[in-house]
Formats: structure tokens, sequence, C-alpha cells
């Protein structure tokens, strides 16, 4: 669901860039029961979405963990979902179950389409006719070929793979070409974690912060997990969410690594996405609350690198997410 209100465009004192998304992969629902089916399966409301807008959203086992998380794209006859490439084939073939009696069809289209990550783009999305709104979520079109607006301002730019070279050589007239350590900085400044292979079933949608980035609603009825994930709202109990840390050097972090704390005997939380930055590691973690107010945080063991709270670019507002 699109937020109400515009969104800052990236910070331009840092370089304009694009990068290819083929870290993620592409899972297509498409069929008269696609929107149906769906509805009974993700944390986000489909009634939201039409060929204008997009969302974050999350797929639960009945236990409300996250067997993914994803950008959701309306397609003219069903969705796209773009998420982490390793988990496509587990998502289609538990998906399947449940389509036996539905009129869908799921395929893994990550080889039918090529995206990229745009990062100060939108001078390069209007000279390929797509004038991007500035709201979360939303979502221009030109023929095959559409954008996705992200919350910090960046975007996203979908097309068939027969186009790939033609709008890398657009691209590169306007922008340079970053890494994709240069994109999942942004996307952890941004403070959007996401599901891996490494990560699946460890988080409720809450843990990562999704109910305050428009990725679950507590209106849509019921979908698998539901019970769960409106318990955790409702009732207060969360004590685990997401942050923002840093640390001054070291190897990069994978995700599910482990965070401790002295307050604690044993682990107190897991990295949820990491990058490099001009400084040393900025990531994202899921915390017990009581540790992150501590402070005294540290990576894989009691006596590992010391880790240090950033900001996050955004507030968690309960009173406000209930209202999707």
């Amino acid at each position: 669901m699109a937020t109400s209100n515009p969104l800052p465009a990236p910070d331009m004192s840092a370089s304009a860039f694009f990068c290819p998304l083929d870290h993620e992969g592409v899972l297509a629902v498409h069929g008269v029961d696609a929107t149906k089916f769906l509805q009974g399966q993700l944390t986000c409301n489909l009634n939201y979405l039409d060929a204008s807008t997009s969302s974050l959203g999350a797929r639960c086992n009945v236990k409300g963990r996250m067997l993914s998380s994803f950008r959701i794209v309306p397609l003219a006859d069903g969705f796209a979902l773009a998420m982490a490439r390793e988990l496509i084939e587990a998502q289609l073939a538990d998906l399947k179950k449940y389509a036996v009696f539905s009129k869908v069809q799921l395929l893994d289209e990550s080889s039918a389409w090529v995206r990229f990550g745009l990062y100060g783009g939108d001078a390069a999305l209007r000279a390929l006719g797509l004038d991007l709104p500035a709201d979360d979520g939303r979502v221009a079109r030109q023929g095959d070929v559409l954008a996705v607006r992200l919350r910090d301002g960046r975007s996203e730019l979908w097309a068939p793979t027969g186009e790939a070279d033609s709008l890398r050589r657009q691209l590169a007239t306007q922008l340079a070409e970053g890494s994709r350590n240069d994109w999942l900085l942004a996307q952890v400044r941004a403070g959007v974690a996401q599901v891996f292979g490494a990560t699946r079933e460890l988080f409720i949608p809450q843990m990562l912060n999704l109910q305050s980035l428009g990725g679950v609603s507590f209106k849509k009825g019921c979908y698998t997990g539901q019970e769960i994930v409106a318990r955790m709202q409702y009732l207060g109990r969360l004590k685990r969410r997401l942050y923002r840390l840093q640390l001054a050097d070291g190897a990069l972090p994978e995700p599910g690594v482990e965070l401790f704390s002295p307050i604690h005997g044993s682990s107190v939380g897991e990295v949820a996405l990491a990058a490099h930055s001009e400084t040393g590691i900025e990531l994202l973690a899921v915390l017990q609350d009581n540790a992150a107010e501590d402070g005294r945080l540290h990576l894989g063991n009691p006596d590992g690198p010391a880790l240090q709270r950033l900001e996050l670019p955004y507030t968690i507002d309960g009173d406000r997410d209930i209202q999707r």
C-alpha cells in the first residue's frame, strides 16, 4: 500500500548509480484466481494493489515465521514476487500444494525478467518514458517495462530479459554502474531487511519491522500464520525487532550470524542484512529490545567485535500500523 506523502530523494552527495538485481529471482502467479489464492497466503493486502501500486510482503508458516519476503507487483493476469533467489524453488513447491483447487499457474520467471536497482535515477527513468511518482510503492509502466518506487526514493527497473542489453546501455549514458554492495548498503540505510535462505523460518514479520513498511495488513482477514502475527501486534508481546548497527571493520557477516550481549548467557539476535560502508560495515539485525537498550553488543560470540547502534529512518507506530 502506498504511503500518503512523497518520500525524500536519495542523498545526492553520494554518486547516482544503477546495478543489476540478479541476487533476487521472480516468482510469478498467473490466472483468474491469482488474487484470491494469494490473499490467503500473504501478509499484504492485494486489494490495495493495482497497476500503479506495489507492496512489500511476506509469506509465513502456521507459526507466523517468515518463509519468504518480497516486493509484489501486479501483472496483467496475476502478480510477480521478487525475492531472494535461493527461496524460489522451495516457495514454488510449497505454494503448489495449496494451489490444486485454484485456477492459477505458478512459475519461476527469474530468467524472464531483468531487474536493475537505481539510486538517484529518476532522470534516467524519464528518458525511458517512465515518470515515476515519489510515493513509496508506486509503479510506472511503459509497454512491458516498469519502474517501482522504493520508500527511500530509490527505484527498481523491471523489463523482459530480451531488453537487458539495450536498457543497460541506456542507463549507462546517465548513471555509473554500481555494485551489489552499493545497493545493499542503501537498503540497510533504508531499514528494509529481507529473508534469505539462512534466515528462513527465523523471524515473524514484525521482527523485520514489516508492519511499519506497509508489508502487513491487519484488516485483510485470514492468511497462513495470521493468528500469530495479529496476536503479536495487538497483545504487545514482541520483544525482538529490527535495529541498524555498525562495526568498524572485519569480514562481512552473513545473514543468520548471531549477536551476543553480557546481559544474556546466549544469543540475543541475528544478522538480517549487511554491507560494507565507507568506514566499516553497516547491518540490520533482529535483537532483543533489552539487549539493544543496554548497548553492549558483540558479533559472532560474547567476545566478538563490538557493535554500535545507528538510527533507523522511520518510527514504529503500532496505532498507525494496524490501520492498514
